[in-house]
């Protein structure tokens, strides 16, 4: 199922697969973003001034995890997905999920703690920095990384949820902080909350 997750974003389909949309492309921070946005009730432009806002974030707060983006992401993704974020080694591409982007919950800090958590995976890919023994090992190293950002943030909105979520996550056994996805449904989560966005 994860294949056929990948396969959708890529626009290399097989089967009954429907393609994605085409992609629009942008530029945000230095960096190409391709934006598939199917939601009529989601603006592409307020996407786009959220990982604005993220990526200033990362600029001001952990200069050192923007420029180690800049040699390890090629482009970033905007599109739905079953989790926040994710990395694809084989593009070079940072995903970061659409509805998240934009949700009025979450803060811009949690999505830049987000994308330097898949900065993380990036640099473990391209074998820069740690090697990691394990999945789990991996996790806690990207967990590490949005502890320290969190740390920096000091009185940035989010700030505290971002340091909530990387402390309880580095007390989970492995299995709970590299768990397995059951992708299959996970995709019916998605398509679920997507048809309840269509009007009509």
């Amino acid at each position: 199922m994860f294949r056929e997750f990948l396969a959708r974003l890529t626009g290399r389909t097989g089967g009954d697969t429907p393609p994605a949309s085409r992609p629009e492309s942008h530029e945000v921070n230095g960096f190409r973003v391709e934006v598939v946005n199917e939601r009529p009730d989601i603006r592409t432009a307020d996407a786009l001034a959220r990982l604005t806002r993220a990526f200033e974030l990362i600029g001001r707060y952990a200069p050192e995890r923007l420029a180690g983006l800049r040699e390890d992401v090629r482009e970033i993704w905007v599109r739905r997905f079953p989790c926040r974020a994710a990395f694809y080694p084989d593009h070079r591409a940072c995903l970061v999920e659409l509805t998240f982007l934009v949700n009025p919950r979450h803060t811009a800090a949690e999505v830049a703690s987000s994308i330097i958590h898949e900065g993380v995976h990036a640099r473990v890919a391209a074998g820069r920095g740690d090697s990691p023994a394990s999945k789990a090992e991996e996790e806690r190293l990207c967990r590490e990384a949005e502890l320290a950002f969190g740390l920096a943030l000091g009185e940035e909105p989010g700030a505290d949820v971002v340091l909530e979520r990387a402390r309880q996550s580095l007390l989970l056994a492995d299995q709970e902080v590299a768990p397995d996805i059951d992708w299959q449904l996970a995709a019916r989560r998605v398509a679920e909350a997507d048809d309840r966005a269509r009007p009509g």
